[in-house]
C-alpha cells in the first residue's frame, strides 16, 4: 500500500477568484490527509499530471463561455498523454450575466472525457469570488475529491 493520495490542482485565474477557489479546495484535500500541490497553468506542463494520483483543473470562463487562452497549450500537451482512467474534476468561476455560465468548466470536463479521464464528481461553479457559503463548498469539494480516491492504494 502506498498511502495517501497526491493531488495536483492546475488553474488559470485572471482576477484571483479561481485562485481563491483552488486554495480552498486544497485546504479541503489536505483536511483528509492527502497532499495537494497548486500550480498555475501557465507555469505548468501537462506531463506533471503523471506524477500525481489525481488532478483538478480550474479555470475562469472567458468571452462567450470559452476556456482561457492560458489553458490551450496545456490541453494540447494533455492530448499527447495516456490519461485513460486517471481521476479528475473541474472547478471555476464565472458570471451569470453571460449566456454560458461557467462554460469553461463544462468544456474542460468534455475535454477530460475525450482524453479518457474519469471525471469523478460534478464540476464546481462559483459566480465571481466565493461567498462564505461557497468557501465551505470549495473545501467540501476538495475533501470529497480526496475521499473518492481512498481505497485506490490498496494492494
Amino acid at each position: 500500500m502506498r498511502g495517501l493520495s497526491k493531488i495536483v490542482i492546475v488553474y488559470a485565474s485572471l482576477t484571483g477568484n479561481t485562485e481563491e477557489m483552488a486554495e480552498l479546495i486544497a485546504e479541503g484535500i489536505r483536511s483528509t490527509g492527502a497532499t495537494a500541490d497548486l500550480k498555475m497553468v501557465e507555469d505548468s506542463n501537462a506531463v506533471l499530471l503523471q506524477e500525481y494520483d489525481a488532478y483538478l483543473l480550474g479555470a475562469y470562463t472567458w468571452g462567450d463561455g470559452e476556456i482561457p487562452d492560458e489553458f490551450e497549450d496545456f490541453l494540447d500537451e494533455m492530448k499527447e498523454l495516456d490519461l485513460q482512467g486517471t481521476r479528475s474534476a473541474v472547478f471555476g468561476s464565472g458570471d451569470t450575466a453571460y449566456h454560458l455560465y461557467c462554460g469553461a468548466v463544462d468544456e474542460l470536463e468534455e475535454q477530460l472525457k475525450e482524453f479518457g479521464a474519469l471525471v469523478v464528481q460534478e464540476g464546481l461553479k462559483v459566480e465571481f469570488g466565493p461567498s462564505a457559503e461557497e468557501k465551505v463548498s470549495c473545501r467540501e469539494f476538495g475533501a470529497n475529491f480526496a475521499k473518492s480516491l481512498e481505497g485506490l492504494h490498496q494492494a
